[in-house]
């Protein structure tokens, strides 16, 4: 079996920035009403005792439950736009070209076109030859894709694998939502072949998250005008079920997949987790005792980018924590109504794009100490 693992890496996120007074200036009436009564996170019965209460806490107190800014989709602007922006980008930073890749994993959540997959357009777009498939697994996509990838290249059945996710919760949240209030859109690229040594992929750990079958669905309404348009709605049991089960599935995945790789988690140099909540890159490190320094979390900066989330962490940690080669990074990534993933990487010789423009390491780590501090932003829509 070969070696594989990650080539190069890259992301694209619009330009358009929303920041909490957006909602504070047009729904005033429903900022102050979540302000009195929590939409999301509540004290149930019990509620302390968890590492996860615990993280949650601070965050409680605000509306926006650590949410900053979000990037959200300009108009006309569109998923298969940022695929290809993140697609080329990270084909670049590679030095390679479209007829350098064999096959295009593609998750496009949700895609421009309901009811089939972005695959074959982003295929389009970019000129490549090989094939091109969709493949979905909710928040855990992109993982879930990269692991795919790894086997295929292992097994010597493709030699180049592009995986591209791409997320617009914004159009399908409304802006009189306070969901909209936790998300936003990104898209990231990664591609994985053949790597040397025993860089790339070393164990890895799957289950399905069944027991959030209830917490999220997409369904069409009917807006005011008689136009259909989807909708996530979120179930007035979803915060109970993420606060359940979060803790058994990271602990199963992580410790699976270092028994797969033989490691310890003292042998495991950087964590990335997605980050669906502003607390939860910590409530990870605690739960697995690990060192907060050797993780973080991009949430203050873009929300819940749903599939996109471990990559823009993986790209971010790269660029600012420095991954050398030969480190090793464990990868976590939660989805609901889908499945939970871990995977323990080498880090190889891997090129990486550059990061999205209003992007501050300085914002960041402020927000680590204060998570009710204000940011100061380069750009605001």
């Amino acid at each position: 079996m070969l070696s594989a693992g990650l080539l190069a890496l890259a992301a694209a996120v619009p330009n358009r920035i929303l920041t909490n007074d957006h909602w504070r200036r047009r729904q005033p009436d429903l900022v102050a009403r979540a302000q009195q009564r929590i939409w999301m996170w509540k004290r149930p019965e019990g509620w302390g005792a968890s590492t996860f209460d615990q993280e949650m806490e601070p965050y409680l107190s605000d509306p926006f439950r650590g949410a900053k800014q979000r990037r959200v989709l300009e108009d006309g602007q569109t998923a298969l736009d940022l695929e290809a922006d993140a697609a080329r980008q990270c084909l670049d930073a590679a030095g390679l070209g479209p007829g350098d890749v064999d096959l295009l994993i593609c998750s496009s959540f949700l895609p421009d076109s309901h009811g089939v997959g972005g695959a074959a357009f982003l295929a389009r777009e970019l000129g490549l030859c090989g094939a091109a498939w969709n493949l979905e697994s909710a928040c855990s996509s992109a993982l879930v894709a990269m692991r795919t990838a790894c086997a295929l290249v292992s097994s010597g059945q493709h030699r180049r694998v592009l995986v591209v996710t791409s997320c617009t919760y914004s159009r399908a949240t409304g802006d009189d939502d306070p969901v909209s209030w936790g998300v936003g859109d990104g898209a990231t690229a990664a591609l994985i072949g053949e790597t040397a040594g025993d860089a790339g992929i070393l164990g890895s750990h799957s289950v399905h998250s069944v027991e959030t079958c209830d917490a999220v669905a997409y369904r069409y309404e009917v807006d005011d005008h008689g136009r259909p348009h989807l909708r996530m709605r979120t179930s007035r049991h979803a915060a109970k079920l993420l606060r359940e089960t979060s803790e058994k599935y990271l602990l199963e995945c992580t410790a699976q997949a270092l028994v797969e790789a033989g490691l310890a988690p003292t042998d495991i140099d950087h964590y990335v987790f997605n980050t669906p909540l502003a607390g939860y890159a910590r409530f990870c490190a605690r739960t697995l005792a690990v060192d907060p320094a050797k993780t973080l979390s991009v949430y203050p900066l873009y929300a819940n980018v749903g599939p996109s989330l471990l990559g823009l962490n993986l790209l971010h940690g790269a660029h600012w924590r420095r991954f050398a080669p030969d480190d090793t990074v464990l990868l976590y990534t939660v989805g609901s109504v889908s499945s939970c993933s871990a995977a323990v990487v080498r880090w190889g010789d891997v090129a990486l794009g550059s990061l999205p423009e209003g992007s501050s390491l300085d914002d960041l780590r402020r927000l680590e100490k204060d998570p009710t501090a204000p940011i100061t932003l380069s750009a605001v829509a």
